[in-house]
């Protein structure tokens, strides 16, 4: 087994924690292939993001830990670059709400210089043009 990182968005997590019809089996599928690539993990703002599914602390970790996805903590760097890259979106024009958690996970991708798993992918492809993002094909 190659011992490739790859980190994992919140949508994809929500996919298969809620079953969702349309994206469950995809997200299953891409995180089984992630794993037979070497380790999968998420950053501190996706396991914030993604504990409103669950009831306690013990319930998420043991899920997490279950599936065989690490909990990595965001580096200063990672910190810094997402700080900088919000302040191009709002030079860009960019609302004040909703966009720092992405800006995180995208800098946290970039600076673990780690492939994303992510479905919703616009606002990784605009500030971060050298991440290499895992997405669902282009609907035809």
């Amino acid at each position: 087994m190659a011992d490739i990182l790859t980190l994992v968005d919140t949508n994809v997590l929500l996919d298969v924690v809620t079953n969702a019809p349309d994206w469950a089996d995809w997200s299953i599928g891409q995180l089984d292939a992630a794993a037979m690539r070497g380790r999968v993990a998420i950053c501190d703002i996706v396991y914030a993001e993604i504990s409103v599914r669950f009831r306690s602390i013990e319930t998420l970790d043991t899920a997490l830990e279950a599936a065989g996805i690490e909990l990595l903590g965001l580096s200063r760097e990672a910190l810094f670059l997402a700080g900088k890259a919000f302040l191009a979106y709002r030079a860009a024009g960019g609302a004040r709400t909703g966009v720092l958690p992405d800006l995180f996970i995208g800098a946290h991708a970039v600076t673990l210089d780690a492939p994303l798993l992510a479905r919703d992918t616009g606002r990784f492809r605009a500030y971060f043009p050298s991440l290499t993002l895992i997405t669902p094909a282009p609907i035809q």
